[in-house]
């Protein structure tokens, strides 16, 4: 790993089952997150992926490319535009920050409508640990 390094993008679909799934799995039965009639009396125009199934997400990108070794330290990320169903979700990531094992990741997911989430993660990555 070093400064400069592009991960290689990832595309997530965005699917219904995706969005409901990953809500159920984080406990957050808010309706917006599986009832389409709720989130459209809400103003929106359907349901869509919670905070915590896009840290998840983020999460797994970062383990994906660094290997079975590595341990998240600080995931910081901000959401921007929503993930709905049928959109698909590209994730890229450049390692800003190098010290020893310790690496930080900027991440960017983006889809249709702009930018879902950004933000940054720290990872340990133990020797030997492909990258």
């Amino acid at each position: 790993m070093k400064h400069g390094e592009e991960l290689p993008p990832l595309e997530i679909e965005v699917t219904r089952t995706l969005i409901v799934a990953g809500a159920i799995a984080s406990r957050d039965y808010q309706d917006v997150h599986h009832d389409a009639e709720s989130a459209r009396r809400r103003g929106s125009p359907d349901i869509f992926m919670n905070i915590l199934t896009t840290n998840g997400l983020v999460g797994r990108y970062i383990t994906d490319h660094f290997g079975p070794g590595a341990v998240l330290r600080k995931v910081a990320i901000r959401l921007g535009a929503p993930n709905y169903p049928g959109d698909t979700m590209v994730l890229t990531g450049t390692v800003v920050e190098v010290e020893g094992a310790i690496a930080t990741v900027k991440v960017i997911g983006a889809n249709g409508i702009g930018t879902h989430v950004s933000g940054t993660v720290t990872v340990t990555v133990p020797p030997g640990s492909a990258s």
